[in-house]
């Protein structure tokens, strides 16, 4: 009898895999903390035997050479990928025992990457799951555009041939179980529902229920921002990260923190929207551990820069160095818990900003000069707005702050947490903010005037707060 595990990864949006039979299991792309993955073969009473890779990651840092390394496991990573390390590299059709009468086939399915591989689990002889990565999402594929540009319109046909391959040679009943597609940006669109099989995948994935042309179409036309951190993704795992280090970082007192700050260094507050407004080291900025942290603050930040984290626990710090190390930053330069009681130097004060709704917004001194700054993306910006807000999307804010004119800044997204990152943004640059923390459907009902989208731009995007 088999077993698969799910680990999951909410906040980068994807899942690993571990799956196995009495005595020996798989890890199918593994995150960077593999501690989780070793538990999860612990509970089972299994052997890690081998560690597969569905592709080279461009959103995450991958644990699988070390799990490898830790375990004596062999290391499946498809033929056709450019890694600089030791590895199995496997080919279209072979197959892998893993235990007594099962087995993992591995099929070419191009599209995500050129060398794009998923992994069918067979139970004697019988399919029974398939790790399809980023090629067959629920609902969905992965994006093509992640690879090279050129290779975009190309990689998006043979998504759509690979969807299609997966589709014909695997029973309805197969379990569909993909690492991307929860909110990862390497989705073309955000999955529906957390469970599908291939038979439900026939009547509702596009690439499947779509001719080519129209797919490829639909599937450029929707296309959302990338992350500048993917960047840094793919090099790091071609050439092998090294082991993560989760032990705590040097602690930081108030003159520190004060130095860093001075030094042009970030300093990076963890707790949650409400708690910042109300009072903050100055100049430091707001990211929640709460919400999309590895997301988000390796999106903005500019990468290599030493950063410092404050948290409300030694709890909340450790969660917060599991998610960024996931991306790539490995180290804080330092950290402190506590409040901004703690942190702030004697004699110092802290800053706050208010919060509002939409209701709020409406409701405002027509006498005041003001600004509403709509951080979301361009896909959501596209489908309705607020007619004569500015938009600068959250990601290019800092590098645009001086395109807003002056006056105080009401900042919105589209739930809160992307606003309350842009509000602590311009905070520490000394501007009069105001952070809504509203969902955008209420502006609607607040009686603001919202530009509905044009024929043509109601783009499909992965969505977040």
């Amino acid at each position: 009898m088999f077993f698969i595990d799910t680990v999951e990864v909410p906040g980068l949006g994807n899942r690993s895999y571990l799956a196995g039979g009495a005595d020996a299991a798989v890890a199918v792309d593994p995150p960077r903390d593999i501690d989780r993955v070793l538990e999860a073969a612990a509970r089972r009473g299994v052997r890690i035997t081998h560690v597969a890779e569905t592709h080279v990651h461009n959103d995450y840092v991958t644990g699988g050479l070390e799990l490898a390394r830790l375990t004596g496991a062999a290391y499946l990573v498809p033929a056709g990928a450019r890694v600089s390390y030791p590895r199995v590299p496997v080919a279209d059709g072979d197959r892998i025992e893993i235990d007594t009468a099962l087995v993992l086939r591995a099929l070419a399915t191009p599209g995500h990457t050129p060398h794009h591989t998923a992994y069918v689990l067979e139970e004697s002889g019988e399919a029974v799951a398939a790790f399809t990565g980023g090629s067959l999402l629920i609902g969905t594929v992965g994006r093509p555009d992640l690879v090279e540009p050129g290779l975009t319109e190309r990689l998006a046909r043979a998504q759509h041939a690979s969807a299609h391959r997966l589709a014909d040679a695997l029973p309805d009943e197969t379990a569909v179980l993909p690492t991307h597609g929860f909110g990862s940006f390497c989705s073309s669109a955000q999955a529906s529902g957390d469970a599908t099989t291939i038979g439900k995948e026939r009547f509702t994935n596009g690439a499947l229920v779509k001719d080519a042309d129209t797919f490829v179409a639909d599937l450029l036309a929707g296309l959302d921002d990338i992350p500048a951190y993917y960047a840094h993704m793919g090099p790091l795992n071609a050439r092998g990260p090294a082991p993560v280090d989760l032990t705590p970082p040097a602690v930081a007192d108030s003159g520190e923190i004060a130095e860093r700050l001075a030094a042009g260094e970030w300093v990076v507050d963890l707790r949650s929207r409400v708690a910042f407004a109300e009072g903050h080291v100055a100049g430091s900025f707001n990211f929640e551990a709460a919400g999309q942290l590895a997301t988000y603050l390796a999106w903005l930040i500019p990468w290599g820069k030493p950063v410092t984290l404050l948290a409300e626990s030694a709890e909340q710090l450790a969660g917060a160095q599991r998610e960024l190390v996931r991306v790539g930053i490995d180290r804080p330069a330092a950290a402190a818990t506590g409040s901004p009681a703690d942190w702030v130097r004697s004699g110092e004060r802290s800053r706050s900003f208010p919060r509002s709704t939409f209701a709020g917004l409406a409701a405002r001194d027509a006498a005041e000069a003001w600004v509403i700054l709509d951080v979301r993306r361009d896909a959501e910006r596209a489908r309705a707005h607020i007619e004569g807000s500015l938009h600068i999307p959250l990601h290019e804010l800092r590098g645009r702050i001086r395109e807003i004119p002056d006056g105080a800044v009401w900042v919105h997204c589209a739930g809160g947490m992307r606003a309350a990152i842009a509000a602590s943004l311009l905070d520490a640059v000394g501007r009069d903010v105001v952070a809504i923390d509203d969902g955008f459907d209420s502006a609607r009902a607040a009686g603001l005037p919202v530009v509905e989208s044009r024929p043509g731009h109601d783009r499909p995007s992965t969505t977040d707060s």
